[in-house]
């Protein structure tokens, strides 16, 4: 039986006011859920160490990365973010992007490998927003590309929001190639532009979804052919979602995130998943629909 390469750590959940929109202990629910799960059996958990500031300076400039270490961030730069500052916060946001890195040299070494978090997308060069503090999906791909680990990178994003600053940081990097498939009513009100931007309305199902997740996935890796994908996978496009407007089912996610693994499994490139965005005030529920990708990864590839 193939072990499945879990990344995760336990000082990832954060502390925030109750009612928060944010689930603060959404890490460590998907962590219990999965360990009473019969995919504890084939997986492998392996946690990453703290980013230095040097290292961030691939994706954010050295005054936020400050900020963000010392708490020195504004009161209206927390409101953008969405997010308190706290100890735990800042040590979380250096441990959570070394975190996906981690995840996708596991990946490169053994076709796919699961992070419980990340997906931090709305992360800029310069402020965080929309509850992402570091960007891990840009300081991973360009850590990996000015590495020579791999030459080109995709990053295939299905959280519901669109990944603003992932494509605003990586504009120029011809490397990598920014996918973002997302509802076109929802967060962030001002697009930035990804390599690729599929928008979707309102109350869209399972079968209209998944048509859209399979023409894109397949036009991108003919046209991009990269060596490494990073899968967000996140899960506020279901129906329940707090902050979602689309209309998929736990089978509707299954299903995509099925297709996506075994596509990318057939045609041998490496696949890095991370969790995404997904709210709801009942946090047992979220954990659960959260742990639809790491079932999918463990059918596909055990």
């Amino acid at each position: 039986m193939k072990l499945i390469n879990w990344v995760t750590h336990p000082s990832y959940d954060i502390p925030l006011p109750q009612r928060h929109r944010f689930t603060s202990s959404k890490f460590s629910d998907l962590f219990t859920e999965l360990q009473c799960s019969s995919l504890i059996k084939s997986a492998k958990v392996n946690s990453p160490s703290k980013a230095r500031e040097d290292d961030l300076l691939v994706a954010h400039c050295a005054t936020y990365i400050s900020k963000i270490k010392f708490g020195s961030i504004l009161e209206k730069e927390e409101r953008k973010l969405g997010l308190t500052w706290s100890p735990e916060l800042s040590n979380r946001s250096f441990l959570a992007v070394n975190g996906t890195l981690l995840t996708a040299k596991l990946a490169i070494e053994n076709g796919v490998a699961c992070h419980l978090a990340g997906g931090t997308h709305h992360a800029h060069y310069d402020f965080g927003s929309g509850f992402c503090v570091f960007n891990d999906l840009a300081y991973t791909s360009i850590h990996l590309v000015r590495g020579k680990v791999v030459k080109k990178i995709l990053i295939f994003d299905c959280d519901v929001h669109q990944g603003d600053g992932t494509a605003n940081i990586l504009s120029n990097n011809s490397n990598i190639f920014t996918c973002s498939i997302h509802s076109r009513k929802n967060f962030p009100a001002i697009k930035a532009k990804s390599d690729l931007d599929i928008e979707l309305e309102d109350e869209m199902e399972d079968q209209q979804y998944q048509g859209i997740i399979e023409s894109t996935l397949i036009w991108c890796v003919n046209f991009f052919r990269p060596d490494l994908v990073l899968y967000d996978a996140g899960i506020d496009v279901h129906k329940n979602d707090a902050l979602g407007r689309l209309n998929i089912s736990n089978e509707g996610c299954l299903g995509r995130d099925l297709f996506v693994l075994s596509y990318l499994k057939k045609h041998s490139i490496p696949v890095a998943t991370v969790i995404g965005g997904g709210y709801s005030k009942d946090r047992i529920e979220l954990a659960n629909r959260h742990s639809i990708i790491f079932k999918a990864a463990h059918e596909v590839y055990s």
